[in-house]
Order: C-alpha cells, then structure tokens, then sequence
C-alpha cells in the first residue's frame, strides 16, 4: 500500500585510499539539473527540519495504512502504481516519514529502517558487496531499493539529507517493480520544490567525533516555477568500535516548473561521495567442524573479546565511494482527469574498497587463537539509464468504478567489475597459506590475535587494479497494469499485472569467460478488500515474484555465471490476510495487523547429478502488527511486531564422497530456518510534548536471535536496544534536539549473513542538534 518511487543514488567513483573529502570539492559539485520524480505530493512531510513542540506536526508512521492530520481523507501513496488510499491498498505497507527520521537521529537508510520491524542488515562477504545489505521477510533485497518508483541500481550506502521518507512494501514486488526477491522492496521518496519559500538549517556535534550540518532551502521564482536545494557534510566515528568511521558530502538541486498548472516539469540533481574505513564485526566461535579441535567449538555466536577490537588495518582498509544521479520528471493533467507522466533517469555509482574479514576458514581461531586478515576488495561502477511512461486516471464502466495505471519502462544497467592485488600477497608467508599458527611481523602482519588486534600494525604492501574485469549489462522491457475497481463502497478489487523482457550478458576476457541469461516472465497480484466502515478495511491478496539469474546487475549476491545461465528465474508466491483502521477521531491513530504465508516451489540448489537447477523449495509463514499515530494531542506512538517462521523446506543435495567419486545425497540442512531471519522482531518510538517547549521521546528495538548461515550453527544472540531523545523549542525559529543513541550501551550484533563474523551495533552515543529556520 505504499508505492514505489525513486530518486537515484547511482554513480561512478574513482577515488583515492583515504582521500579527504573538502569544501572546495563540495562547491565543484553543484551541477546541473535533471530531475527526481515525484509526481505525488508525500503526506504529513514537514518542509523544514522539525520543531517539535506541542504544537508542531509531530512525527508520525503509516503503517500500512493512516490518515495524515494535516489532510482530509485517506492518504495515498506516492507512487500511481498504487491506485487506491493506503488504508484500501491490500498490500502491507510501511511509511517511514521525514519526522520519525528526524526524531531517531537517523543519517543513512538503515538508520531509518531500524525502525520498521521484519527487516534485518546483512554482513558483506566476498560476493557481498559493502553497502545497503537489506533482507526483508527473509529474502535478500539488496536489488530491491527504487527512487521515486524507479530502481535505484548499483551497491552503496545511501544517506537521508535529501529524503522525504521511507516507504516499505512487504511481500512480492515484481509485479511493481519488476524483477525481485521475494520479500519486498524499499521506495525513497525525494525532497522537490515546493511553493512555498523557506531556509532551513541543522548542525550537529556529538560524542565520537560527530558532527554534521545540512541546509535546505527553497525558493519561488515567479508564479509558477521553485528551485531547491539540499545539502549535507558530515563526519563521525563508530561508537564502541576502534579505528572504524568516515566522513561524507552531498548536493541536491532540484527545480520544478509549472507548479499550478496541468504540465509539470521537475528537474534534479543527486551527489553524494563518501571516505571511510569499513567495520569488520567479530568472528563466530564455531569454524571447526571435524578433526581432532572440534570439542573446543564454543556453541556459534561470535567471540567474546573487547568490544573494541578491530582485525582491520588501517593503513590499507578503506572505502570510497561516489553517486551522481540526474533525474527528468514529466506530468501533464488532461481535462478528462487522465494524467501522463514520463521518468527519465541517468545514474553512475561506484564504490571502491579493502576491508578486513576476520576469516575462520582453517578453524585458527580455535586452534592458534589467530585471525586471518583476508582482504576483501572491490572496485565498481555501475551506470544506469532507465525511462518509464505511465498513464493512470478513473472511469466507469457499467457502473463500476475503475482507479487504473498502466505503463512501459526501459532499462540498460552496465556494471564494472574489478579487484585489487597486493605485491606481497595476503598469505602467511611462513605456510604458504592462510593458517596462521603464529602472528605478527612473521607473517607480514597478515596474521594477527585473536584477543588483542592491532589495527596499527605496519602492514606494507604495493597495491595495484587486478588486470581481471567482469563487465556485465542488463537490459530490461516491461509493460505493466493496475486497477482498483469499486463495485460497492464496501466492495473493492484490486489486481495488477507485469510482463518483463530481461536480459543479461557477463564478459571475463581475462578468463575467455562469457555468460548470458534472457528470459521473459510474467508476474501478478490480485487483492480483495471489504470495508465494515469507511474508517476500516479487511482484505485478502495474491501476489507472485520473480527473480531471474543475474538479478543484481552484477554487483551483489545473485550474480550470473556459467552454472546459472540456462536457468528460469525463481518464482515466488505469497498469500496475505489482513486489516487495517483509522481509529480515534480524524482517523488520527492507524492500527494493522495480517498473517502471511509465500513458498518458493523452484529455489536454485545443487541437484542430485551435482548440478544447479532450480528445484530446491523455501517455505515462509508470518504474522504483523502495526500502531501509528497520536493517541492524544501531545502523544504520539509508532510500533510494530514482525514474526517469521522460515524453512528451508528442500536445500538440494550435498556431495558425501570425494570430488573423484562423488555421492550425491539429501542437504543435511533440510527443514533449517532461513539464515539472517529473526523468528520475533519489534520496535516502538514514542514521543510526548511537555507544553509547546518542551518535547521527550523514547524508542526501543528487539531483534530476536539471527542464524548466520544455512547450517544454523553460527548465530547472533536476540537483544533489545533503547534510545532517546528530547527537544526544547527556544522561539519559532530555532530549536534544540539531543538524541541518545543504544541508552545503556549494550552489546550487540546487528549484522549476520556472512559465515564468518557478526557485525557489531554501535555503542551509547548522544549527539546535540540546532535547527534552524531563517
């Protein structure tokens, strides 16, 4: 019930180790304009950053459904692929608004959705690029991210100076999105001119290093065109983590001309640039599974070692990373009430890295009390260049009303794809290999302790670009249609349909390696919504996914290879029972709550002749609740609860012999629990105003435990997570924030999916906020 809509974040980036990024490089960056879409107007969105006294618009989350206070009626999405209000859409739906980023403290994208319950981070890994690793239901959505409804390609990790918010769409997504997991994708809303002049500015300083300032500022030309412009610099350490943070710098201009007319033309700019060294987490206590060393396995969860301890080296980790994205967004409204929009995008979005795993491969950890520094590297560009036109209005037939969006949409994605060598190598030099019986400048500090790393260690290296590229281009074609038809104010049926044209080719000349996929597919959903009231609704849905091979363009998990080429995409099913309400007077509190169950009848597994075919199965069943609103004048709540009970029903087949006589028998793994899947998940943000001064909000997080790998022997441990946050509102025009983030410092692991380390969740931090309005 959310829509889809997207403001690119893609780029190119060639960047130097540990490049510093200055304020003169931030001006050279103004650039031109070419636009962000965003032909619908977000709800409930603050134009400036928040005052939140008791007065103001205080923050407030549409869970799948919900009435803005500041809009009469139900509220829609911002994307015309929904074709009815929120509280009508059978679709769960999560909208994360510009005030509860605001209120959390949020700077980035996983900030913002730590919030919303039944999503969980991911740890890169070899094939896993560093960035937004997101996993939704269960399934990877790393490719599932879009922009004002279009698909935001490329890994990186996205900030928020530029968001108006974050909407979430649970289950399948293809038939919105196109190719997809099965999980469900995540929409950014961008910022847009308005008609309406303002100046709005935040600066920050904090504990570790913080310190961030923004600008947005908007500005009528005339009587029917605005300019605006967001801006962002900011720097910080990690909490509780040794050597890990960065800085960063962005820029977004955007105008919009034919502000009151039927034709409107909006033109954006996105950049943003970042310098960092990456964490590494710490490794999982259970890497030896046969041989004389296995009784020392301590249980799978990862060590315990001093929080702070970092297996990197900081004179050869690092990440930079750069996006620039243009946008064209064209509408024009016709007198019949038919509206025509036209997205034009064109994006470049690169990263380039080194970041230590602590690697358990040879079971050192457990054997020596060592960790090897596997260095993990990446240098990517991805460029993107999509287009879509859609037509959407209302009519009648028979006396049946009709709510419909149709359209086409072109992609081409080409990705880059390379990694760095090191003269000497990363091997200890004492084996030959990457068992480390011993430490220290022996092994060229590619070894180091398990309970006392040194990050300084004077590792010395020449780096070069390996002469091993992949490229990799995939071209898409889709048609798609959506309709809402009304039989009766307390009968409505929504259905939509897809069909995509996808096809992908990898080149490895340095390998005489060549791949290609072409496939096309068709994917639907159809829901059925009965309203008891108008302040209600019941509904049921169907919904399908389908995710080809080479999903991710090349730069993530579902990459195409030789193995995987002939294959079709794995499709994906769910079926989905809900309610949803707007409660209270005006509508002013949303309350939801639906069961679900998807399966995935072809997943891609090792077959019994030992090779990849789609015929594994991947069962999932659910349950969500969801509360948003004001519950009185000056209390304001948003909280959620997410169960997940995932099974890997049929994992293929394992080879139990040798590799010159193999014996092909059932996966030992059947009937495990997805990986990166917590069972029970829940947050809570809550704020009360004291008078019109005076504002205190409290928030908290449970993540239940998190398997790290498909064995279910390597884990995080469940935790719970408090953070706070109070405002006082000096005069209208400047206020205060002081957000504590983790309140009692606890130790967690936020990021699994990797076999080989957990990542850790920054400690107790507090930063102090001045907003400003001139």
């Amino acid at each position: 019930m959310t829509t889809i809509t997207s403001q690119a974040s893609s780029s190119f980036i060639k960047s130097k180790k540990h490049s510093r990024l200055s304020t003169t490089s931030m001006s050279a960056a103004v650039l031109a304009t070419l636009a962000m879409p965003l032909a619908v107007h977000a709800s409930g969105v603050a134009d400036a950053a928040p005052e939140l006294a008791a007065d103001a618009k205080l923050p407030q989350v549409h869970v799948t459904g919900g009435n803005d206070r500041a809009v009469q009626g139900p509220v829609r999405a911002s994307s015309d692929k929904f074709t009815a209000p929120l509280l009508d859409t059978p679709k769960s739906v999560t909208v994360v608004t510009s005030e509860t980023i605001s209120q959390t403290g949020a700077v980035s994208l996983t900030d913002a959705l730590r919030t919303v319950p039944g999503i969980t981070i991911g740890a890169s890994e070899g094939g896993n690029p560093v960035g937004d690793n997101l996993f939704i239901r269960g399934y990877n959505a790393q490719t599932d991210t879009y922009i004002d409804g279009v698909r935001d390609s490329g890994s990186q990790s996205r900030e928020i100076f530029a968001i108006e918010q974050v909407e979430v769409v649970k289950g399948p997504n293809s038939a919105l999105g196109g190719r997809s997991s099965a999980g469900g994708g995540i929409n950014i809303v961008t910022k847009t001119a308005r008609d309406t002049n303002f100046n709005n500015a935040t600066v920050g300083l904090g504990t570790d290093k913080y310190a961030r300032v923004t600008a947005d500022i908007n500005r009528v030309v005339g009587a029917n065109t605005a300019f605006r412009l967001n801006t962002m610099v900011h720097a910080n350490d990690v909490a509780g983590r040794d050597v890990v943070g960065g800085e960063r710098w962005g820029i977004a201009p955007t105008v919009t001309f034919g502000l009151n007319g039927p034709s409107r033309a909006i033109l954006s700019y996105y950049h943003m640039q970042s310098s960092e060294i990456p964490d590494t987490g710490i490794p999982f206590n259970n890497p030896v599974t046969s041989g004389p060393d296995l009784a020392k396995n301590g249980g799978g969860t990862p060590f315990t070692v001093d929080r702070e301890a970092f297996y990197g080296l900081k004179n050869r980790d690092f990440r930079d990373t750069r996006t620039d994205v243009a946008t064209v967004d064209l509408r024009h409204e016709f007198a019949s009430g038919l509206a025509l929009r036209n997205v034009t995008r064109w994006g470049k979005t690169g990263q380039e890295y080194i970041y230590t795993q602590p690697d358990d491969s040879k079971g050192n950890t457990v054997r020596y009390g060592t960790v090897w520094r596997r260095a993990n590297t990446r240098d990517v560009d991805t460029r993107t260049l999509a287009n879509a036109t859609s037509l959407s209005g209302e009519l009648r037939a028979a006396g049946i009303k009709h709510s419909f969006n149709v359209g086409v949409e072109f992609s081409r994605e080409e990705t880059d794809r390379g990694s760095f060598v090191f003269t000497p190598g990363t091997n200890n030099p004492l084996t030959g290999s990457f068992t480390c019986p011993t430490a220290g400048a022996a092994t060229l500090y590619n070894c180091t302790t398990l309970v006392n790393p040194n990050p300084h260690d004077p590792w010395v290296y020449t780096r070069s670009k390996s002469p091993t590229l992949t490229s990799v281009e995939t071209r898409t074609r889709a048609v798609y249609g959506f309709d809402t038809i009304e039989f009766t104010p307390q009968w409505l049926l929504n259905i939509g349909a897809r069909w995509d044209d996808f096809s992908s080719t990898l080149n490895t000349p340095a390998t005489a390696t060549q791949a290609r996929v072409a496939s096309s597919f068709d994917t639907y959903q159809a829901g059925l919504v009965y309203k008891p009231k108008a302040n209600g609704s019941i509904y049921v849905s169907w919904a399908t996914s389908a995710t080809p091979p080479g999903n991710d363009g090349g730069d993530g998990l579902d990459a195409l290879s030789v193995a995987v080429q002939n294959l079709q995409p794995q499709k994906s099913r769910s079926i989905e029972l809900g309610t949803k309400w707007e409660v209270l007077p005006g509508g002013r509190l949303s309350a939801s709550a639906a069961v679900f169950k998807s399966d995935m009848d072809n997943a891609r597994v090792t077959a019994p002749d030992g090779s990849t075919q789609n015929v594994g199965r991947k069962e999932l069943k659910g349950v969500e609740l969801g509360l948003s609103g004001r519950i009185t004048k000056a209390w304001t709540v948003f909280g959620g609860y997410t169960y997940l009970d995932g099974v890997i029903a049929d994992n293929g087949f394992v080879n139990t012999g040798t590799s010159s006589a193999p014996v092909w028998s059932p996966s030992p793994f059947n009937g495990n629990a997805f990986p990166t899947t917590p069972k029970h998940s829940a947050s809570l943000w809550s704020t009360y105003a004291v008078g019109k001064a005076f504002t205190f909000g409290v928030g908290a997080n449970y993540v239940d435990r998190q398997f790290a790998n498909v064995n279910n022997t390597k884990y995080s441990p469940s935790y719970t997570r408090f953070d706070a946050m109070a405002t006082y509102a000096l005069n209208p025009s400047v206020s205060f924030q002081l957000n504590i983030q983790n309140l009692t410092d606890k130790l967690y692991f936020d990021r699994v999916s990797s076999p080989h380390y957990a990542g850790v969740g920054p400690g107790r931090s507090a930063s102090l906020m001045a907003n400003l309005k001139f």
